[in-house]
């Protein structure tokens, strides 16, 4: 979109001083947004900032307390439940909203099927679906059933169900937070498509190098109230940090110090094999922070389900403390003192309709017995521990748990894996899904438990949270170990040589440091 479009299109859809509360908690405050055909509009802020409010209003999903919503030009009243989709406005959530057992064509015309009286007009629909695809340049058969695609191309179904509803804004919330490097430009791509036909896209994001690559303007949120819209063009990733949270970043990751050279071995990994992986070796230190970085599909988390118990390993040991382990289950490894966070906070983490104390301590509730029976009084103290410590932030601490922000979800979760006291700790995406300020906590926390003694493995898509972080890192390809970095060694051109096979193994290949 030009500048001059910019300044000669009117608005699709436009929000007029909207505020929101819940109850006598106002969460929005008289917030200004427009959106032009054609244009990508990222709205970002920290979680809790107030997003998620603002594209549920937008999209009909709920209703503003005050304010007026400006729709081609006239003021409405969106419908709920999601049919402000038969107006032309079309949420992609975070978490795919497809019928994983229907084919590409049943899901993407599912509740709106084409019908010739009682009959279903299947052909038609086949043939509509596969037409849509071709559109988007996506090599997908409409009669693939949905659980057999890759997460990238379960996104193009997405799109392809928005388009097939006649789109004209789709809101896009956290879309590339599952896709690789690769998969994110193709879906870029599709976005560049579908806004030079006119589709306006919303898009929210926390990875603010995307945000600058794609959107046309920015508008930033904090504390429920708008800081500002600004052109990209104006912008820098740091600026824009910086609006986010009221403060400069500069000490994003904090300084590493590195572990003691004399540090013992806490965890030594050999030869382990299981599903997916081979020949994975190596050791951690007390006091160390060993990164996993890799391309998706390359085997850090299958590495680290294997060395807990989650899945079962083929051959190879796993020596805790001294101690050669045979972790049938994750509870036998956490008795051992090695936790794991997984990236999957709401499906595998965190109970979404229970508070913050039944999640806190669902793993250690022998810790609180008294006499056979749960001290109420020790879970309590334990929560107000957690609570100070990693700084999550809730209103009322019996709130279920999926009402929380991202970032307060995570650091909830975070507690809990610590709730335990272990010596070690494999934190899986541990950032995936929060906003930078939250990030940034997160990073101190990491670096301040390992100044505790605690060993760390942390396995992050992101490289520059590995590199950051990370004393050593290893690199994974295709199930095995590329290679393992140190100190200079540690850059992301240097990750991505062995990420993408260009170099292997050789002297950096090093188990201990």
């Amino acid at each position: 979109m030009s500048d001059a479009q910019d300044r000669t299109l009117a608005p699709i859809l436009s929000a007029h001083r909207i505020s929101k509360s819940f109850g006598e908690i106002p969460v929005l405050f008289s917030i200004d947004f427009d959106i032009k055909p054609g244009e990508v509009h990222a709205i970002i802020g920290e979680n809790g900032a107030g997003k998620s409010t603002l594209i549920k209003i937008l999209s009909g999903i709920e209703q503003p307390t005050s304010g007026s919503i400006i729709y081609d030009g006239e003021t409405v009243v969106l419908p709920p439940n999601g049919q402000a989709a038969s107006m032309g406005i079309v949420v992609i959530h975070q978490e795919l909203l497809l019928a994983e057992h229907l084919s590409v064509s049943d899901s993407i015309f599912l509740g709106r099927e084409l019908r010739s009286g009682p009959f279903l007009q299947l052909r038609d629909m086949r043939e509509q679906t596969r037409r849509i695809l071709e559109t988007l340049h996506v090599n997908i058969d409409p009669d693939a059933r949905i659980n057999t695609l890759s997460v990238a191309d379960k996104q193009m179904v997405e799109i392809a169900k928005a388009i097939s509803r006649d789109a004209r804004v789709i809101i896009m919330d956290e879309p590339t937070a599952v896709l690789s490097v690769a998969e994110t430009q193709t879906f870029f791509e599709q976005i560049r498509r579908l806004t030079a036909k006119g589709v306006a896209v919303i898009f929210i994001s926390h990875k603010l190098d995307e945000i600058m690559e794609l959107a046309h303007r920015v508008t930033v949120l904090r504390d429920g109230q708008l800081i500002a819209t600004v052109g990209t063009e104006n912008l820098t990733p740091d600026s824009i940090a910086q609006m986010m949270v009221g403060r400069e970043l500069s000490n994003l990751y904090p300084p590493k110090h590195e572990p003691d050279v004399d540090a013992p071995v806490v965890l030594s990994v050999r030869e382990l094999a299981a599903t997916g992986i081979s020949d994975i070796a190596f050791d951690l230190k007390r006091g160390e922070i060993l990164g996993f970085a890799g391309l998706i599909g390359s085997g850090r988390t299958a590495v680290a389900e294997a060395i807990v118990g989650l899945t079962k390993k083929s051959a190879g040991t796993v020596v805790v403390n001294d101690a050669v382990s045979e972790f049938s289950d994750v509870s036998k490894s956490l008795a051992a003192g090695l936790a794991y966070m997984t990236k999957d906070r709401k499906g595998r983490g965190l109970l979404l309709n229970a508070g913050l104390q039944p999640n806190l301590t669902l793993l250690t509730l022998k810790k609180h017995l008294r006499n056979g029976f749960l001290d109420g009084r020790s879970e309590e103290q334990a929560l107000e521990r957690a609570v100070r410590r990693f700084d999550v932030r809730a209103r009322d601490p019996s709130v279920p748990v999926g009402k929380l922000s991202g970032g307060n979800q995570q650091k909830l979760m975070l507690g809990k894996t610590m709730e335990s006291e272990p010596d070690i700790v494999i934190m899986d995406e541990p950032t995936r899904g929060i906003d930078v300020g939250t990030k940034q906590q997160i990073y101190h926390i990491i670096a301040a438990l390992a100044a505790e003694g605690k060993a760390i493995i942390v396995i992050s898509s992101e490289m520059q949270e590995v590199i950051g972080l990370s004393h050593r890192v290893v690199v994974m390809r295709n199930g095995r170990m590329a290679g393992v970095l140190e100190g200079a060694e540690i850059t992301e051109a240097e990750i991505m040589r062995y990420a993408a096979g260009i170099k292997q193994g050789g002297e950096n290949d090093r188990v201990s440091a």
